[in-house]
């Protein structure tokens, strides 16, 4: 990011700063609409296309996880969102409101932490915040004070705040990057990628922080490659691949998408796939004397009475169960050494979606 997008990007962090009159209104829009909805919107870069006309709908109150392989086009979307680049074509609204049109009646109530914070190295934390909320001019000075300590609080970085920032690690960077996105209440928060650098602790407490923002009705959108995060806080989510859409709704929709499998551990594999075949599954590779196959394909209204035997790791109403499968081999005199079945995961949905593991780890 260049110095003068940067500005422009920090800038949008305290952009919800404003006084107390804009900040206890309702923000723009009706508020029945999207806090976040996108049609068609595209950016090329050249002759690459980095985002690929995107239909993405993020209702309002949820945590929406955005999810994709590195280089799928999160971040470019969001600096569509934000203003920081222009779309090649398609549209956008935030709050309902269409943007880039209208951003400065939006900005005010959306707090944003994009592509990592930069601040001045030889300001303290509070003295950055303090010149980040000055250069806002909707920004209250009467509070100044009292927001800048509230928002340090809420980040875990009151005993660094009048530390030096080149001295801070990239997690208090971090840290102090989200403070600048709360210096006042938000309608929507935007955050690319917002436990980068920080231990498995501060990680913690950052997905308790956007669990409180949304228990407060704000609109958290998380961009993140990391499972555990969409996992342990998301309500919603979509999935880029190389700049398309491939999925989008609630995280029940996205597993119920995907079916659940088992594993067999036999000498007799040949045997075990004609069964399992048979049973209609679905054979997948697996390893030496390892037999992996997937449930077979139900229609909407079978998914509906199976969801609670899949709950309980197997499957109802089909006649399809991990004991029916496990008989129908011992049936067959295929020697059985070992089973395991499992549920759908998101983990095995998005693997599917783009064909590529996602990191796991929180």
């Amino acid at each position: 990011m260049t110095p003068a997008e940067h500005a422009h990007g920090s800038h949008l962090a305290e952009a919800g700063a404003a006084t107390e009159d804009v900040a206890t209104t309702p923000g723009p829009g009706s508020a029945t609409s999207p806090a976040i909805a996108t049609s068609g919107l595209t950016k090329t870069f050249g002759r690459h296309t980095a985002v690929d006309s995107l239909d993405l709908i993020v209702p309002r109150a949820s945590v929406f996880g955005f999810l994709g392989p590195n280089g799928s086009g999160k971040t470019t979307t969001i600096r569509m969102l934000l203003g920081l680049v222009a779309p090649t074509s398609g549209r956008a609204e935030i709050l309902g409101e269409s943007v880039p049109d209208r951003l400065a009646r939006v900005l005010p109530h959306v707090g944003a932490l994009v592509e990592g914070p930069a601040f001045y190295p030889f300001l303290h934390g509070e003295a950055n915040l303090r010149r980040l909320d000055t250069a806002d001019p909707l920004a209250s000075p009467r509070t100044r004070t009292a927001r800048i300590g509230t928002a340090l609080e809420r980040v875990g970085l009151t005993h660094a705040a009048r530390k030096k920032v080149h001295a801070y690690s990239l997690g208090m960077k971090q840290r102090l990057g989200l403070a600048a996105a709360l210096l006042a209440p938000r309608e929507l928060l935007v955050l690319d990628e917002p436990t980068n650098g920080l231990d498995p602790q501060g990680t913690r407490e950052v997905r308790a922080l956007i669990r409180s923002l949304a228990d407060d009705g704000t609109t958290v959108f998380v961009s993140t490659h990391l499972l555990a995060e969409v996992e342990q806080v998301c309500t919603h989510a979509a999935v880029l691949r190389a700049g398309r859409l491939v999925a989008q709704g609630t995280l029940e929709d996205l597993r119920g998408e995907s079916r659940s499998r088992v594993e067999v551990h036999t000498p007799d594999t040949d045997a075990a796939v004609a069964v399992l075949a048979r049973l209609g599954m679905s054979v997948e590779p697996g390893g030496p004397e390892t037999v992996t196959a997937a449930y077979p394909v139900m229609s909407a209204g079978e998914q509906t009475g199976t969801q609670a035997g899949e709950q309980a790791g197997g499957r109802s109403g089909d006649g399809v169960t991990p004991e029916a499968v496990v008989a129908a081999l011992v049936d067959a005199g295929v020697r059985v050494r070992g089973f395991t079945s499992a549920g759908a995961t998101l983990e095995q949905r998005f693997v599917e979606l783009t064909g590529e593991g996602f990191d796991v780890a929180g």
